[in-house]
């Protein structure tokens, strides 16, 4: 007899990613080449001395037991510092910062901290789609919110106004926004929160793109009037720092809800390496050169992306920021998924379907730039033998 899965389980779906990654792998073990741009992988190295200050910690024998729940103390001043420079919101490091092990792990902290079963969370009509399954792993049910296009992918305001909150607990936001690369105004945010405070709802705002447009002085919600009282945020340093697979991030916001996830986090892992920590510091201690070498070396690959999606026949809006270039698709072209496996299969270059982000993605690719412009460089030159497939616009 084989023991059931638990029936949350059933709520959530394998992530796209892993079943066509797997695809790709035996596409490339039988020999056919692949040129992966679907994944957000960051291909760069954080700074030298990043690197350096972690190899001597590594060798120092006193540095390798568990660490404290909340993080080393230099590690949120370093943080707060980090967030006081580039966004200018002051944060308290010792009650206002949470480091945690990756922002993903940290938004399982958050459902479990704030859902209860039968709550609901809203999520956007393209977002992340751990938003979700974290959602209804902690027994959430998910109501979608409509964007508006035309406004830089804000919320369409009429419809998220008219909505009927009741029993919603939680808003997911994200920008700069994934998967369409839009950039949030002022106003945008400020009415965020201003929604959120009229129906008592507390917004999770993911930020981990905020290095990766064209300033060095990127928005925070927390930087609106009445944020902290109905506002976290996650930051990252997978992206803005090229350390995904260190698995550091935070989230900043009000003691109180600071406390609240920390119970969640207390009871899940122990700590964070110390090594990887004190280099983290290292790392947002960086100078502004490090970040405009960084931004340039994207715009450098933003400018391939686009033209790669324009060889298909896409429109890339322009004013994107972070590591993907979001496109819309020809008006003949066939729905995102079918289009996207139709260039894979006949000129092996992989690119994401917008689809996978939300119902609201048909219509749409979306193109990672985690890889050297001579890789995207050979990426446009497959794409310029595709040929669309004749099978007529999707209904």
């Amino acid at each position: 007899m084989i023991v059931p899965a638990a029936d949350r389980l059933s709520t959530v779906e394998e992530y796209y990613f892993s079943s066509k990654l797997q695809q790709i792998r035996q596409m490339i073990a039988g020999g056919t080449p692949v040129i992966n741009l679907g994944i957000g992988d960051p291909d760069l190295p954080p700074s030298a001395a990043t690197i350096e200050r972690l190899a001597a910690s590594a060798r120092e024998p006193k540095k390798h037991g568990y660490q404290p729940y909340k993080g080393l103390p230099d590690l949120r001043k370093a943080i707060s510092g980090y967030i006081a420079t580039s966004a200018g919101v002051t944060l308290d490091p010792d009650t206002e910062i949470l480091p945690l092990p990756g922002s993903k792990q940290g938004m399982i902290y958050v459902a479990l901290a704030f859902v209860n079963p039968g709550d609901r969370a809203l999520v956007s009509e393209l977002s992340y789609p751990t938003y979700t399954s974290v959602s209804r792993l902690a027994g959430g049910t998910v109501a979608v919110y409509p964007l508006d296009a035309e406004n830089q992918w804000a919320p369409r305001w009429t419809a998220l106004e008219k909505m009927d909150t009741a029993g919603v607990k939680v808003l997911w936001a994200n920008y700069p926004h994934m998967p369409t690369g839009a950039t949030a105004s002022r106003a945008t945010l400020q009415r965020l929160v201003d929604f959120a405070r009229e129906r008592r709802i507390l917004i999770v705002h993911d930020n981990p793109y905020a290095m990766l447009g064209t300033t060095l002085h990127p928005l925070s919600i927390l930087s609106c009037e009445g944020a902290k009282d109905v506002a976290i945020e996650f930051g990252s340093m997978s992206k803005s720092h090229n350390m995904a697979g260190w698995r550091i991030g935070w989230i900043t916001g009000r003691k109180d809800y600071i406390d609240t996830i920390l119970r969640v986090g207390s009871n899940v892992e122990s700590g964070m390496f110390l090594p990887a920590q004190e280099a983290a510091i290292e790392a947002l201690h960086a100078a502004p050169a490090w970040y405009e070498a960084l931004q340039k070396e994207y715009a450098e690959r933003r400018a391939l992306g686009t033209a790669i999606l324009s060889q298909i026949g896409c429109a890339v809006e322009e004013g994107q920021a972070g590591m993907f270039v979001w496109a819309r698709t020809p008006d003949q072209a066939p729905e995102a998924k079918l289009l996207s496996d139709a260039i894979l299969r006949s000129v092996h270059v992989f690119i994401a379907p917008g689809s996978i982000f939300g119902t609201a993605g048909e219509r749409y690719l979306r193109l990672s730039l985690c890889s050297p412009a001579p890789v995207l460089q050979n990426a446009l030159n497959a794409v310029r033998s595709f040929t669309m497939p004749a099978t007529g616009r999707a209904s």
